[in-house]
């Protein structure tokens, strides 16, 4: 009887948000997953083939939020673009987040960015949520890719997509928009010394809830099952900050 009972009580959510970590190989998401979800770190990580998956249960103004967190490894093959095409398409579908990530010691991850932006607009639907993450800062001797180079890319995007966008900007936080006013959000992170990865992940979850809120002003049937319009943001977390400017 103990698995039905399991069952029962992994169905008893009010909703459930698909989030992924997305980015180049050996940019830390195997570790920042684990560090979220786990609270555990370790370096012998090797680079993910197929999928990780962890599901964390988190609160937000009584509501009970699942969820399903995936990271993910792909490789074009011989099979051709078509393949690859597919496989990315059913890996995105229906994520309602990502955590797009690059590695501040890896000029070439940080170069990817536009890449991995470009398949999250091509593949996932048009509210899904993006945070940027410049991983392993607490690698500040080898460090790459400064701070400032986070912010200007965030506002190179801007300027590419949204003409006449107000750009806000802060250290290690800049907030810009796509066309489709599919906002982005950006944190300097480190899996190893555990920063900003919580703070990054219950960012995430606000912007879908408050964006699920938003729907639901114009819309009350935009969440079927769940009971009343309550909001379900409240104020961001605090950015950690040490050993990342």
């Amino acid at each position: 009887m103990a698995a039905p009972q399991k069952e029962n009580a992994d169905q008893n959510f009010d909703y459930m948000f698909k989030l992924l970590i997305i980015g180049n190989s050996s940019v830390g998401k195997t570790s920042f997953l684990f560090r979220y979800a786990d609270d555990s770190f370790t370096s012998a990580f090797v680079s993910t083939v197929g999928i990780d998956f962890k599901v964390k249960t988190v609160y937000k103004n009584d509501k009970r939020i699942k969820l399903q967190i995936w990271n993910s490894e792909y490789w074009q093959d011989t099979a051709g673009q078509e393949r690859y095409r597919t496989i990315t398409t059913a890996y995105y579908r229906g994520a309602m987040g990502f955590i797009l990530m690059y590695d501040i010691t890896n000029e070439e991850s940080f170069g990817a960015v536009q890449d991995w932006s470009t398949q999250i607009k091509t593949y996932s639907w048009d509210n899904a949520q993006v945070i940027l993450a410049g991983n392993k800062c607490d690698m500040e001797e080898e460090r790459v890719v400064s701070v400032e180079s986070g912010r200007l890319l965030a506002e190179q995007l801007v300027s590419h997509t949204v003409e006449g966008t107000n750009k806000t900007t802060h250290l290690l936080f800049a907030v810009f928009q796509w066309e489709n006013t599919q906002s982005f959000e950006f944190f300097e992170t480190s899996a190893k010394d555990n920063i900003n990865v919580k703070q990054t992940f219950e960012r995430l979850v606000d912007i879908i809830c408050d964006k699920m809120s938003e729907s639901l002003e114009t819309d009350p049937a935009v969440t079927t099952g769940t009971q009343g319009n309550a909001r379900l943001t409240d104020n961001p977390p605090p950015l950690q900050q040490p050993n990342c400017a």
